[in-house]
């Protein structure tokens, strides 16, 4: 409306105020014009203008400057070429630097940090226009291959290559592996440069000499003993037995359960006191495992880096020592009837012990430490190991080849724990990736993946007697309830709190009737709660140092054995 008021004027408007708008004698309405074409935005023109203004130099009959002149400009010649021994001034040209004109150029530090890598590990890389290659090696391939684009096949050929190469050189002069001596820089240079440099590399001062050469001597001497990189002195495995007689009137062995052992409750009750204490290991406690269905055995692993069996039943003495890892014991597990232990130590080495001769059987190891071993426990799979590792593999070994046949490498962190669910044909695995996957036995692929943003990390899993709960101890100070079956949910009504393992690996566990759990604690106590209602039942003060393992007896079913970092294992009726 108002663009047609505006197309009358006023005497039109008194003139014709009779005749109507749409009459065919009404003059055609004209529509203000309007351009389609954007606004100009002259800012940059005034500045560009302002700017060649400013750059150009004074003049000297001026008595107002309008604006603050630069040195070069109160300095420059009026007329004339610029003097050739002046500074450089920014006025002879576009300038930002005193060299000239440097453009800024960005750079993703992915793309950076790829280019890095591939110069120091293949000895090219690409420039930053992408158009030309630099330094001293030039790729196969027209197109330069980099460290991310990689197969892990591909880079095991190129290292195993450059060490074959490495083996067909001859053999280096004596003064290539003496620091001081000029041939060794020219071969230890990191540099694009390296061994181009014809100048002769600056002079050694005599201390520096004699540093040099004095640390030489001591590399050689340490080569000539073994003790060089790589080279280890396998530990000899042997063991010692400390009871009356490996056999009995009878004939039979030491190990051999007791006729009589069997439940003397079906009921499970709470422990009240210590009834005894197993003393002979002289550092901290990591493991204890009783003899599998009867318990009269109790197995112990310490970072002592020995393996102690005690007796529980009459002489609660220890019966056997097994010494065969040079570092702390990590993790213990029996075989089904006993006869046969795994033991997984911190020198890199899983060892297949015999219970009753103390002979290692086998050793496995893949050169990582690890965290965990567990045979399978089929009974026709008995000779099925599989080993969490440091490098976040579960390795899966076939013991009467000694092959591997499988790993399951989806973990993105150390694994902690394998637990067997389903009838033994899954299992569970925990890492410090705050993660749980379930597995198929034989199948590197996982068919569940529970991870949770409020997750901590579990390294210590059990599975309740009925076989359908799992008791996860996270490291945020509570112990976690999962199913077993198919969905392997969270039960968010069971949870059990109020003892501190936040950076322990302190072990979880049921009693053989499935009514309490019970756990150690980085104080030293142990803890029991209802399996029911989640109350806690009871608190026992164990040990001075961290209550690292608990284990219920399978037969007496009110006695408990503890162990700790004070190195003392106790036992609890």
């Amino acid at each position: 409306m108002d663009l047609l008021q505006s197309s009358y004027t006023p005497d039109e408007e008194e003139g014709d105020e009779e005749r109507p708008l749409s009459s065919p004698d009404a003059s055609p309405l004209r529509l203000p014009s309007k351009s389609a074409a954007p606004s100009v935005d002259d800012t940059a023109l005034a500045l560009s203008s302002a700017a060649a203004s400013t750059s150009r130099p004074l003049d000297p009959s001026l008595h107002l400057v309008p604006f603050n002149p630069t040195a070069d400009q109160l300095w420059a010649p009026v007329l004339g070429p610029q003097h050739p021994h002046a500074p450089i001034s920014s006025a002879s040209g576009n300038r930002n630097h005193k060299l000239g004109h440097v453009e800024d150029a960005a750079v993703l530090p992915f793309l950076f940090d790829e280019q890095y890598n591939t110069f120091h590990r293949f000895g090219y890389a690409s420039d930053p226009s992408g158009l030309h290659i630099v330094g001293d090696s030039h790729p196969p391939a027209a197109e330069p291959d980099t460290v991310y684009n990689l197969a892990p096949s591909e880079h095991k050929r190129r290292r195993l290559q450059s060490k074959a190469d490495d083996a067909d050189q001859e053999p280096l002069p004596p003064e290539a592996k003496n620091p001081a001596s000029d041939e060794w820089i020219l071969r230890n240079k990191q540099s694009p440069w390296a061994g181009k440099k014809e100048a002769p590399p600056a002079e050694l001062t005599e201390e520096q000499r004699q540093y040099a050469e004095a640390h030489a001597a001591k590399k050689a001497e340490k080569e000539a003993r073994g003790e060089g990189k790589g080279e280890k002195s396998d530990m000899v495995a042997k063991s010692t037995f400390h009871g009356k007689e490996e056999r009995d009137y009878q004939g039979r062995s030491w190990i051999t359960p007791p006729k009589d052992a069997k439940a003397s409750n079906e009921r499970c009750y709470i422990p009240k006191r210590c009834v005894h204490e197993w003393v002979g290991h002289t550092k901290g406690v990591s493991a204890i495992r009783f003899f599998p269905k009867y318990g009269h055995l109790l197995l112990s692993a310490s970072m002592d880096c020995k393996i102690k069996i005690w007796d529980v039943l009459e002489s609660r003495t220890c019966m056997r020592t097994y010494m065969g890892h040079s570092k702390a014991v990590r993790d213990i597990s029996f075989s089904n009837d006993g006869s046969k232990f795994l033991s997984a130590g911190y020198d890199r080495n899983i060892q297949y012990w015999d219970t009753e001769t103390g002979q290692v059987i086998s050793t496995f190891s893949t050169g990582k430490v690890p965290y965990v071993v567990k045979l399978n426990p089929d009974e026709d799979k008995q000779h099925i190991l599989l080993a969490g590792m440091s490098d976040k593999k579960i390795v899966q070994w076939d013991m009467k080849s000694g092959q591997i046949t499988q790993e399951y490498d989806q973990h993105l962190g150390a694994v902690n724990t394998i637990t067997f669910v389903d009838n033994n044909r899954r299992f569970v695995t925990s890492s410090d990736d705050k993660s749980l996957r379930v597995w198929e036995f034989g199948i590197p692929v996982v068919i569940k993946y529970i991870s949770e943003p409020h997750m901590h990390s579990m390294p210590s899993i059990s599975l309740h007697p009925n076989s359908n709960w799992l008791a996860a101890q996270s490291l945020d100070n509570q112990i976690l309830i999962y199913s077993t079956k198919e969905r392997f949910q969270l039960n968010k009504k069971k949870r059990f709190a109020g003892h501190i393992v936040a950076g322990y690996a302190c072990q979880v566990n049921f009693s053989p009737d499935g009514r309490f759990v019970m756990s150690g604690d980085g104080e030293g106590s142990c803890w029991f709660w209802d399996w029911k209602s989640c109350r806690r039942f009871k608190t026992l003060k164990c040990h001075n140092g961290v209550c690292i393992g608990c284990e219920w007896h399978p037969l007496e079913t009110s006695k408990v054995a503890t162990c700790g970092w004070d190195g003392v294992i106790k036992y609890w009726d």
